[in-house]
């Protein structure tokens, strides 16, 4: 699904999740853009968030996201689809997600992520 809602390229967006760059990734955040991830405590500013998201990328070997549905409503984007990450030790799982943008400025000023992650790092 190709998309530019709201001024974010949602192509370019997750391809730098996809790609695990997080440099890239806070690119597409407000200077003080805040990101939720499930349950976690919200973490606030691009260079937390950038640390955040680093330590992530670190827990996994890969991942792929694959968008199923974009609603936007005025400055409000909400992304539905699956994951599929590659842990660790070569395996795969795919998890339901839902992302919630806030834009402002052409940028995302609050980015909530809605999936339950206990499953990847679930002892099988």
């Amino acid at each position: 699904m190709s998309a530019e809602t709201a001024g974010i390229d949602l192509d370019k967006l997750f391809a730098s999740i996809d790609g695990m760059d997080a440099e890239g990734f806070v690119s597409f955040l407000t200077e003080d853009g805040t990101f939720r991830f499930g349950s976690a405590p919200p973490v606030a500013g691009r260079e937390s968030v950038k640390a955040a998201v680093e330590g992530f990328f670190s827990s996994i070997a890969a991942l792929r996201h694959e968008l199923q549905r974009v609603i936007t409503q005025g400055d409000v984007i909400v992304c539905a689809g699956e994951v599929t990450y590659t842990r660790i030790d070569g395996s795969d799982i795919t998890l339901p997600f839902c992302d919630v943008f806030e834009v402002s400025g052409g940028l995302i000023s609050a980015y909530l992520i809605y999936m339950d992650i206990g499953p990847l790092f679930a002892q099988p």
